[in-house]
């Protein structure tokens, strides 16, 4: 059963990132992609990234450069002769040994691969934040539609009051209680409509040139593929978890390079010089090696220290994403089905909202089985509406983390 699982995961997955179109209620993939690149985290990463290309050139370059030495004196001597204007030039240059120069081309091309991870890494976070900016703001358009038609019920109500109170079947308390309703909706619709508007004013800012279409969110749907199967995907397209692996890498190069640093590098050099009244010319080679001492040997411990606790964060990250994936899942699912129950709900409790006002037209109910019916409408509504909003944005979530929209998988 266990191989027949896994089988299964590997042909479902590419079959999955095949199948996955966007969601219609999300936006286009060239818009929601000019949006992200311009983002400045996202600019940021590509800058750093250029820097890191600057950096492995320095290490495959190396530390050691060429030193030129020139020494010039001139001899006095105590028999009265003439003085000997002398001089001495001197070429030398540090070369790495013990490995030392390919161990610093790998810790270029890692710190390389790091960058590369954290550009995709902030092309991942500005992803979910328009994901969730457009998620709020169309969740925020549908509230206030809702709270439009509830203000529209609690405008039929207290019509159905006044054709009431003038038949003298209702009092003028009935008709205040009425009218206290009607405005209490109308507050809550002016609330709706204040909240648009900073969802729309923060996706604005946050992504510009980006706009909210007029359209509904769609009809939530559990997920295609079983919860492994999206763990799977997910941590085989997670750039964090690519970060913490390659900073492992770079933690383990790091380590080998110090204990290959406990046996320093030698400087070697050429020199010349002319003594004598230039009837002496001296041409020679140099070499000089630093003693290796305590410090040398403590940093080649630190190294390996760094590295362990690299490797313990890589753990750590896979245990978070599995948690996380784990979470989005179930968020997916169980408010896919709440949706369903709540859709139901709600369709009720807008049926007995449109009886209970017309049995109250004809005098067969009471004002508060009115307003009751009215507010049990309003409640089962915003039920719905906040079930279907976070099962789909969880399912989206899941895309997104996946790369299986917005060409994500192409960084």
């Amino acid at each position: 059963m266990k191989w027949t699982a896994v089988i299964l995961a590997i042909v479902a997955l590419p079959a999955l990132a095949q199948g996955v179109v966007t969601p219609r209620d999300l936006p286009p993939t060239v818009a929601a992609r000019q949006w992200i690149d311009q983002d400045p985290a996202v600019q940021e990463a590509r800058s750093a990234l250029q820097a890191a290309g600057h950096s492995a050139a320095m290490l495959r370059a190396g530390p050691h450069e060429w030193t030129t030495r020139l020494q010039g004196q001139r001899r006095n001597y105590r028999t009265g002769g003439s003085d000997s204007n002398e001089w001495n030039v001197q070429l030398e240059r540090g070369i790495r040994i013990n490995g030392k120069a390919g161990l610093d081309r790998d810790i270029g091309e890692t710190e390389i691969a790091i960058a590369e991870a954290r550009l995709g890494e902030s092309v991942h976070v500005a992803a979910l934040s328009l994901l969730d900016l457009w998620i709020d703001g169309l969740a925020a358009a549908q509230g206030h539609a809702l709270y439009r038609q509830q203000l529209e019920f609690a405008q039929a109500n207290l019509r159905a009051v006044e054709s009431r109170k003038k038949a003298g079947d209702a009092s003028a308390l009935d008709l205040s209680v009425a009218m206290s309703d009607a405005a209490d909706v109308e507050r809550q619709a002016s609330q709706a409509a204040s909240n648009l508007a900073k969802t729309r004013a923060k996706l604005r800012v946050r992504f510009p040139g980006a706009q909210l279409p007029e359209q509904a969110l769609e009809e939530p749907r559990p997920p295609e593929v079983a919860e492994f199967q999206w763990l799977t995907r997910v941590i085989d397209a997670s750039e964090i978890l690519r970060v913490t692996q390659g900073q492992l890498r770079k933690a383990e190069l790091n380590a080998a390079r110090a204990s290959a640093d406990r046996i320093p590098d030698p400087t070697i050099g050429v020199f010349a010089a002319s003594e004598a009244f230039r009837q002496e010319r001296i041409v020679g080679i140099s070499v000089s090696i630093p003693l290796s001492g305590t410090y040398r040997s403590e940093r080649a411990q630190q190294a390996l220290q760094e590295a362990e606790a690299a490797r313990s964060t890589v753990d750590r990250q896979r245990r978070e994403l599995e948690t996380h994936v784990a979470e989005t899942y179930a968020d997916a699912t169980g408010n896919a089905a709440r949706w369903r129950l709540a859709e139901q709900g709600a369709s009720a409790a807008g049926e007995n909202a449109r009886l209970t006002n017309r049995a109250y037209s004809l005098g067969e109910a009471d004002l508060q089985s009115l307003l009751l019916a009215r507010r049990q409408f309003l409640e089962a509504s915003r039920a719905s509406l906040d079930a279907r909003t976070e099962a789909l944005r969880a399912h989206y979530r899941l895309l997104v983390d996946s790369h299986l929209i917005w060409d994500l998988a192409q960084e």
